[in-house]
């Protein structure tokens, strides 16, 4: 199980887009720690800029996670990433034409 700490405030939607990314690309399941920054002058003055920031449990912070490359590469260096997923959401699938589709002379038609 990884245990993972998110330094948060309330309706934080970058928070809530992390943590949804970190669920969709890692393989073990998380227990989640929730921090609100917004409870503690010091956890403020240290995160309140900085929000949403991941730590794991040897405290290793990441600071913009929100980012793929860089989440990526932090759960990568812990071996917690999925590399499937990782692969589903940035390779789009080849889109297929619609059904009942054609062509003729170089224009395409529907139906």
């Amino acid at each position: 199980m990884i245990r993972l700490t998110l330094y948060t405030t309330q309706g934080c939607h970058l928070c809530a887009e992390l943590e949804a990314r970190v669920e969709a690309l890692t393989l073990p399941p998380i227990a989640w720690q929730r921090v609100e920054v917004s409870d503690d002058e010091t956890l403020l003055a240290r995160y309140g800029e900085r929000i949403p920031v991941l730590a794991d449990e040897a405290g290793r912070e990441l600071a913009g996670g929100i980012e793929l490359d860089r989440l990526s590469d932090w759960l990568r260096g812990r071996g917690w990433l999925d590399e499937a997923a990782l692969k589903a959401l940035t390779e789009p699938e080849a889109a297929s034409p619609p059904k009942g589709a054609h062509q003729r002379r170089g224009r395409r038609y529907l139906g």
